[in-house]
């Protein structure tokens, strides 16, 4: 079958590089955006295929500039086509920390750098445009996907309207927590997935941080530690939560009254990203046909589970929650 975007594509790319090359298809996310990798003799880079219409290139480039001057390492820009849908990026390779850690490499370098780029976020002058705001009614529309989408889909449970309405009045508590919380800048995905290890070594690639917010400042630590594809103990999660905690600058370090209130903030983070993240994994499974996201659920999954075990949620929350 034809694939019309990627003729496109490489006619563009025979104007914009002066090498001959081959283009071979690297695996996609959980948008309509697609990836690959564009060979020549001596280099590589990943061209980025957001059709438009159904992906906007112009949040990318807007966040990927900001970031570059924090400085976070994000990828450099080759050449664009905002028109045409297609971005030509350095490439970071394929070693994620995901795959790094498969090969039994030491996760503590991969932590400090991560925290230490975390800190450089959180510490940036605001951008000169105006980020979303991750608020309440923005939380509350993605535990919506837990009920819309992982019960009935999954699980074969429709909540009735009553338990629906019980579910989001006895949640509301938390998240207005949530949003209490000091804000700053959040990558919004920073998981082992998108941290990249590349060739040369630290500090790490960061990538797919086209959604950036404004919100909780536990939030981006929260997608790290407690990460739905990656299960680690909770002693090294409160070791690398104290040290992050401990690096805070003053004016948001004296919002906490002590580690302990702080780690519990950070659970809470979790707790509402867990929530999210099951409803999204079933939706795009059952209504974009991405199958696959159904084999992160039973982690995900056991997440939610401990994070209620040590948070004192209502039973309205827990009954729903408890359904699988």
């Amino acid at each position: 079958m034809a694939d019309a975007r990627l003729t496109q594509a490489i006619q563009w790319l025979d104007e914009v590089l002066d090498v001959s090359f081959e283009i071979r298809a690297l695996a996609g996310d959980a948008s309509f955006r697609r990836y690959f990798r564009v060979h020549s003799e001596h280099e590589t880079w990943v061209l980025m295929d957001a059709p438009p219409g159904k992906e906007d290139c112009s949040p990318f480039l807007r966040i990927r500039a900001w970031f570059q001057n924090v400085p976070l390492r994000v990828p450099d820009l080759i050449a664009e086509n905002q028109q045409q849908g297609f971005l030509l990026l350095e490439d970071f390779g394929d070693n994620t920390w995901a795959t790094y850690l498969q090969k039994a490499g030491d996760v503590k370098p991969l932590f400090q750098d991560a925290l230490r780029q975390l800190h450089a976020l959180q510490a940036a002058p605001e951008p000169n445009f105006e980020l979303p705001n991750f608020d309440v009614a923005r939380m509350q529309r993605e535990c919506e996907l837990y009920l819309d989408w992982y019960l009935p889909k999954v699980v074969g449970y429709v909540p009735s309207p009553p338990e629906r309405v019980s579910f989001h009045a006895a949640l509301l508590p938390y998240l207005q927590r949530l949003q209490l919380l000091p804000q700053a800048a959040v990558h919004l995905d920073y998981h082992c997935r998108n941290l990249m290890v590349p060739k040369k070594g630290l500090p790490l690639g960061v990538i797919d941080f086209q959604d950036a917010v404004s919100g909780p400042i536990t939030y981006d630590l929260a997608s790290l530690l407690y990460d739905c594809y990656q299960d680690y103990p909770e002693s090294l999660r409160r070791e690398w939560s104290a040290y992050f905690f401990s690096a805070l600058p003053t004016s948001l370090n004296t919002y906490f009254t002590d580690f302990n209130h702080w780690h519990e903030a950070l659970r809470l983070t979790a707790f509402q990203r867990h929530i999210k993240a099951i409803g999204i994994f079933s939706r795009l499974a059952y209504r974009d046909g991405k199958q696959s996201f159904l084999d992160e659920i039973p982690l995900t999954k056991k997440h939610l589970q401990d994070d209620m075990a040590v948070l004192n949620l209502p039973d309205a929350v827990v009954k729903i929650l408890r359904q699988t």
